[in-house]
């Protein structure tokens, strides 16, 4: 059975004042920055990648001493009929054997540590942009397109990495460099000057392969994911999409993200066609110039014909290190371009400060008081007031019913309560703490929070309900569960299903009615036994006589949560000990609904709206109702 959601642990990460993990400077530098910071994430796995690869390099070369010496020793002295015995034949071939199966184990070596190293620091920043996300208030993920989200964690974290793949093959064989320059020069001064001659060439390639593939890269992967929130946003909204029969609107709408990515995607594939051969014909050109030289060297007996093959060997294995870092210096620019991406979620500020006061459990709901409580945000023509000005009590164990136009507020100050993000002046004070320094597993067990828009995850009813592992031990218990459900209302509905708590759920609990969604919801609130319930429009799929049997059981005997609910019926509002109406943000009126007909003109107006859409929707569910039965009856 796979794994269920668990509610995380409060996520460990840097403050607003932490270091910053975006890299500065030029290309170069980044460059440089990146490779350390990778290196240094997982020391001991890349210092076995690379040794290997060190050695590979180093025994590369051997295999190039002992060809050269097996030409002078035994095919020389062979093709001219002076070897005397086979004895020499099979030395050199143990030799050649003991090295091929020592190149093989470095080749393996190298290989696994460095996919292992890839897979660590792949594992990291998932762990790391997952932590982030976490973190950050719910106006930052407002701010940013699921899809946009998706590809940091996914896209652009293999981008980041990439590199890492190449890399340790590149630094080890920088031994073959060192040891194969060492041996041309031994051999020859001039065909070592030769051979050695492709390397600034492939560096200056290098160089102009980064200039052209750095643009190139970024506008990909920021194409990756528009094309990836597209998708997300197309897939969400299937419902609608075939309901209006937009499906070809969507088509195309997708068609033009994909096929925009398919354009840079060839255009980086065109650089790379110009690269990636210029890197593979320089080692090749070294070589046909070591044996012009060479073959001009030997005829004025300056060096054996052994020693021009040795040489020859030597460049060839020279291409080896130009690929190695020419695969490196491919990877690069995308690799820049990655850890970008993934450092502006990384660094980006706002996230909730972690509170170390504790919020003591008791039987009876939370005081909650709001004082001079403001909202300020960023917007396009300037700083926004959401909220203003608002002090509020909410007493123990009292249910208080927030009311207003759309837009007044009243989601913004719902989310306050479960600190989904913090006012920007005043309070908001819990049993007397500032909701900013309770412990976030005291305020999440002591708080909930249930949306309109429900969530529900493809799972069993226990496994949505209880958000936990059947094997953890602080889960509910099913007694728990099935007392939370009957709380909202639910637990007959569940016993029919089959299977009952460890019935399936589709997706998004697709095989249940939205009212059944919202209130295994607020089971799933009520299961924790809240000191505080905040209900942002949360029963507006649920029949009204439903809501109004759960509304009741909360306060049965006296010992119920305090609930603050955001109710769009007028039946709702009346079971409210107090009605709060908010207007632009500010709280204008506040008291028993009857007051509030008598005074508040703005109520009162309010309330003649609920009512007259109150009995529009009853008589079209009614109409509905009749007709499907006149329907059976025919």
């Amino acid at each position: 059975m796979r794994a269920r959601p668990v509610r995380p642990e409060p996520p460990a990460g840097p403050s607003d004042d932490g270091p910053r993990t975006a890299l500065t400077g030029g290309v170069a530098r980044r460059s440089v920055q990146l490779v350390v910071r990778g290196l240094a994430a997982q020391p001991r796995t890349y210092t076995l990648a690379i040794v290997t690869s060190g050695l590979f390099g180093a025994l590369t070369v051997a295999v190039s001493q002992v060809l050269g010496a097996v030409t002078d020793r035994v095919v020389v002295p062979g093709v001219a009929g002076e070897l005397d015995g086979t004895g020499a034949v099979w030395l050199a071939g143990l030799a050649l054997l003991g090295v091929a199966i020592a190149l093989g184990m470095a080749v393996a070596g190298r290989r696994i540590f460095a996919g292992i190293g890839v897979s660590d620091l792949q594992a990291g920043h998932r762990r790391a942009v997952t932590r982030q996300y976490l973190r950050l208030p719910m106006s930052w993920h407002r701010a940013h397109p699921t899809g946009q989200l998706l590809s940091n964690a996914n896209a652009d974290v293999e981008a980041a990495t990439g590199v890492f793949n190449p890399l340790p093959f590149a630094l080890g064989v920088v031994v073959m460099i060192v040891v194969a320059a060492v041996a041309l020069f031994s051999v020859d001064v001039w065909l070592a000057v030769t051979a050695l001659v492709v390397l600034p060439i492939a560096v200056l390639a290098n160089l102009v392969f980064q200039r052209y593939m750095s643009p190139a890269i970024t506008r990909a992967q920021q194409l990756r994911a528009e094309v990836s929130d597209v998708a997300h946003e197309s897939f969400e909204a299937a419902l609608l999409v075939k309901s209006l029969g937009t499906e070809a609107r969507e088509e195309a709408r997708f068609a033009e993200r994909a096929d925009a990515l398919r354009a840079a995607n060839v255009r980086v594939g065109k650089v790379r066609a110009v690269f990636d051969p210029v890197i593979d014909l320089l080692p090749s050109l070294g070589t046909l110039m070591v044996l012009l030289v060479g073959a001009s060297r030997a005829a004025s007996g300056a060096v054996e014909t052994g020693e021009i093959v040795s040489a020859a060997y030597l460049l060839t294995l020279m291409a080896v290190p130009v690929r190695a870092f020419g695969w490196v210096l491919g990877e690069l620019p995308r690799g820049l371009v990655g850890y970008d991406r993934i450092s502006r979620v990384l660094d980006a500020r706002g996230a909730l400060s972690v509170g170390t006061r504790a919020l003591e459990p008791t039987d009876r709901g939370l005081h909650v008081r709001l004082e001079d409580v403001g909202l300020t945000v960023p917007g396009q023509d300037g700083p926004q007031t959401l909220l203003d000005g608002i002090d509020l009590e909410l007493r123990p164990g009292r249910t208080v019913a927030l009311v207003g136009v759309t837009g007044a507020g009243k989601t913004t100050l719902a989310g306050l309560l479960s600190r989904l993000q913090d006012p920007t002046r005043g309070a908001v004070l819990l049993d007397g703490l500032d909701l900013r320094e309770v412990r976030d597993q005291d305020l999440t067990s002591q708080v909930a929070l249930v949306a309109q828009q429900t969530f529900l995850f493809e799972d069993t009813v226990r496994a949505n309900v209880t958000l936990a592992d059947e094997d953890d031990p602080t889960a509910p218990t099913d007694q728990a569960v099935w007392e939370a459900l009957r709380l909202a209302r639910v637990d007959q509905v569940v016993r029919a299903l089959p299977g009952g708590l460890d019935a399936p759920l589709g997706e998004r609990g697709a095989n249940l009615s939205g009212g059944q969604r919202q209130r295994i919801a607020i089971a799933r609130a009520l299961v924790r036994r809240p000191r505080l319930l905040v209900l942002d429009d949360a029963t507006s799929a649920v029949d009204p006589g439903i809501e109004q049997e759960i509304l009741a059981g909360l306060r049965h005997g006296g010992q119920g949560p305090t609930v603050l609910m955001v109710a769009y019926r007028m039946s709702s509002v009346m079971l409210a000990d107090e009605v709060v109406h908010l207007h632009a943000g500010r709280v204008v009126d506040r008291g028993p609904h009857e007051d509030l007909l008598a005074r508040d003109p703005g109520y009162r107006a309010l309330a003649t709206a609920y009512q007259d859409e109150t009995a529009r929707r009853e008589a079209e569910s009614e109409a509905r109702t009749g007709g499907a039965a006149q329907g059976r009856t025919r």
